[in-house]
């Protein structure tokens, strides 16, 4: 064995020995976790897969193995580093800082803790170094899927020309609202064909063959949550002085979310510039030939790690602005990717250690 490859076993095995939980490991996001966390060969010596007590018992699959589910409420943290929190925003309120307490650094996926000052809301591409925030409550926030994918886009444009003001109206899969939205657009679209009546339960109205411009509850000024959110989270991940406005739709897609998206700039850019900044661009990957079948589709993109980028042009309606239409897998980039590369961060930048000794 080589000098450098004994270096690289070496290292390897300083950073084995952490263990992480994955709380809500029976849903979309959380059997998604587990998927990432074996793909990208997360240095950790156990994985538990954590649920609710109508979980039990259930099995998950981790890579080649299979997991049985234990139950959140009764779980032990005092030995485990690293928790993934995909349990819904009431769970984690309660149970989040509870983990963390017990020395358990909670990456947290829900909204609960994205808006609070003293919590790192983290996208590694765009703010990495802000993580070091999460010493205060042992907490660290993942952005909403839609916010996730844009701010991965926006950032590099951002730092050549700075940014003004964003037009995104987004085009969401049913799998962001879960996985009981998911059989209703299986469900509905059986229906159709075979013209059994067609309910709408998850959904405020019909999902198959339509769209929904209703995404999360209605606030005051009109717009939904959802919108407000994709607001809030790009001023704190990535400059406060952006102005961002929103319209948010729901569409008959299974995974994947896409983003037309309208940026106006303090300087000149051009589309070619875009493109080629885009294209080295950590987390991006521009696919924007001008012809037929020249960009991605949220199918395509399904399944894969990339923010995807299509349809760069210039905007000739305002001084300094570009198009471009943004895909993402949202269960990967929009949630469980992202909640796996901050907890690469903490171990990479040696912000925690394992509280047990590699074997």
């Amino acid at each position: 064995m080589g000098l450098e490859a004994r270096g690289e076993e070496r290292q390897q095995e300083l950073i084995m020995g952490f263990k992480v939980a994955v709380a809500g490991a029976t849903g979309n996001v959380g059997r998604e976790m587990l998927s990432v966390l074996d793909e990208r060969g997360f240095p950790a010596d156990e994985v538990v897969a954590l649920a609710s007590r109508r979980s039990q018992g259930t099995e998950v699959s981790f890579g080649d193995r299979i997991l049985k589910v234990k139950t959140l409420d009764t779980y032990d943290f005092s030995d485990t580093d690293i928790c993934l929190m995909s349990a819904g925003g009431t769970v984690s309120k309660e149970w989040s800082p509870k983990i963390a307490a017990q020395g358990c650094v909670v990456i947290d996926n829900s909204s609960a803790f994205r808006y609070e000052s003293d919590i790192p809301l983290i996208v590694p591409e765009v703010n990495a170094d802000a993580i070091t925030g999460f010493t205060r409550r042992n907490i660290i926030a993942n952005p909403n899927c839609s916010t996730a994918q844009l701010v991965v886009a926006l950032k590099p444009l951002h730092d050549r020309a700075k940014i003004k003001r964003v037009v995104v109206s987004t085009y969401q899969s049913v799998s962001g609202a879960g996985k009981d939205a998911m059989d209703e657009l299986f469900t509905q679209t059986r229906a159709v064909f075979v013209t059994d009546p067609v309910e709408a339960k998850k959904f405020t109205k019909r999902i198959a063959f339509n769209v929904i411009p209703h995404i999360d509850v209605f606030l005051d000024d009109g717009f939904t949550k959802e919108e407000w959110k994709l607001v809030a989270e790009t001023k704190k991940i990535l400059d406060p002085k952006i102005k961002l406005v929103a319209t948010c739709v729901r569409v008959p897609v299974f995974i994947s979310h896409s983003e037309a998206v309208t940026i106006e700039f303090e300087e000149q850019i051009t589309a070619d510039e875009a493109r080629d900044i885009l294209r080295e661009a950590p987390g991006c990957l521009v696919i924007d030939k001008r012809e037929d079948g020249g960009y991605i589709t949220p199918y395509e993109a399904a399944g894969e790690d990339a923010t995807y980028i299509s349809r760069i042009r210039e905007d000739p309606t305002v001084e300094n602005g570009l198009c471009m239409w943004i895909v993402s897998d949202n269960l990967r980039k929009g949630a469980a990717l992202n909640a796996v590369q901050i907890a690469e961060v903490l171990i990479n930048r040696k912000l925690i250690q394992p509280k047990r000794k590699a074997a």
